[in-house]
């Protein structure tokens, strides 16, 4: 993969990465509990799509 594909990818790696730090950080704070769970599972979508697009 070359050129858009990898950086498509690289992209949505660091999107992955910055949902888990906000998802953990609002999912310690009881009135943002469910918005924190959201962007955890947001975050391993991504990771899922990354890895089935790599394969």
């Amino acid at each position: 993969m070359q050129g858009f594909g990898s950086a498509a990818l690289a992209i949505t790696m660091i999107a992955a990465f910055l949902l888990a730090i906000g998802g953990v950080k609002l999912a310690m704070a009881k009135p943002t509990r469910w918005r924190g769970a959201l962007m955890l599972v947001a975050a391993a979508v991504l990771v899922g799509n990354v890895l089935i697009w790599t394969i």
